[in-house]
């Protein structure tokens, strides 16, 4: 952890032995490549994606178990621009995976219609404690209409991970 609280994610390492696409059979070998290179670029988020996460809406989390295993865990959600902004608290085993593991899924869908949905591929780019409590209880005031978040626990401390999406799906 840095002076002012955040935590650097670090890539893990893991590769894909093929690409997570299927590449024409036209394309040449540096075609290809830059094909690589653009999916990992950020994506913006869309009118349809900021109405979703602007709203009351869960989102389902998907991060890599180290076993591999997927693991899937509503959570709030929230943005900054482009990036979106999940609150949990340290220790739990989302924030130990992205630690560990950066890549993830977002699947958000309105409450009212769960056939309005996105879906959101990235990483998470860095996690911080500063203004982790604030933020939780903005999320509280939006979800559950209470000022302060009230499943806080004695000594647990709150993170903030900064997802860049690099995939929006709509």
């Amino acid at each position: 952890m840095d002076q002012r609280g955040s935590i650097q994610v670090r890539d893990s390492g893991v590769r894909c032995e093929k690409p997570p696409f299927k590449p024409q059979a036209n394309l040449t070998s540096a075609e290809e490549q830059r094909l690589r290179i653009v999916m990992l670029m950020p994506a913006k988020l869309n009118a349809k994606a900021i109405k979703l996460i602007e709203g009351k809406n869960f989102a389902f989390l998907a991060t890599i178990m180290p076993d591999g295993a997927p693991h899937v865990a509503p959570v709030w959600i929230d943005r900054e621009g482009d990036t979106i902004l999940v609150n949990t608290a340290m220790g739990r085993v989302k924030q130990k995976n992205v630690t560990r593991e950066p890549r993830v899924s977002l699947s958000v869908a309105d409450q009212s219609n769960m056939y309005d949905k996105i879906v959101i591929h990235g990483r998470v780019e860095s996690q911080t404690i500063e203004g982790a409590d604030a933020h939780i209880d903005n999320l509280a005031k939006k979800y559950i209409g209470k000022d302060k978040y009230p499943w806080r626990t004695a000594g647990e401390k709150r993170v903030i991970l900064k997802i860049q999406p690099t995939h929006v799906l709509t």
